[in-house]
């Protein structure tokens, strides 16, 4: 079955808006120093197979160890006390000063506690820390229903919009 999917590249570009970050109790955020791609790989099996992610499925093991032996390339593991909760992928882009956000997301187990907003706001805290002069993403109508609304809220703007088609 094919259906019309909506995609939306936003950014954000830093002004002198404080960033406050509050996980709360029992929760961190943690860069992972091993490099360990079964980690990155059993969160976008996890996360993503509520929203189509189905891409890196197919992905061997060597091409997953080749993914994230980017230099530039970060995940960063949310937790709570040592439970994961989620993750996101970030690859820095040093031609541009500017991060992408390439994957960000929560165990079923653990949404709507607002903890996706949580992450975006450690991502822009890491990068304002870094001074970084942007953060994109792209995200689409298959991603969590709050995912967009998400973004805006931390004052992403959408720069680009596209219609694709999508094979169920």
């Amino acid at each position: 079955m094919e259906t019309k999917v909506k995609r939306y590249f936003l950014d954000y570009v830093f002004d002198k808006t404080e960033i406050v970050l509050d996980l709360g109790r029992n929760f961190k955020i943690e860069k992972d120093t091993t490099k360990n791609f079964e980690l990155n790989k059993f969160f976008y099996k996890q996360i993503g197979k509520d929203h189509f992610w189905r891409d890196r499925l197919v992905w061997t093991d060597k091409e997953w160890r080749k993914y994230i032996s980017n230099k530039n390339f970060e995940t960063w593991i949310m937790k709570k006390e040592n439970e994961l909760v989620g993750y996101y992928e970030r690859e820095y882009h040093d031609d541009k000063n500017e991060v992408e956000l390439i994957n960000m997301g929560v165990l079923r187990e653990f949404r709507g506690k607002k903890l996706g907003s949580n992450l975006l706001t450690h991502v822009l805290k890491k990068a304002r820390e870094e001074k970084v002069s942007r953060v994109w993403v792209h995200t689409c109508s298959l991603d969590h229903q709050n995912a967009l609304k998400n973004y805006k809220s931390r004052n992403f703007k959408i720069f680009r919009e596209e219609q694709i088609d999508f094979v169920a």
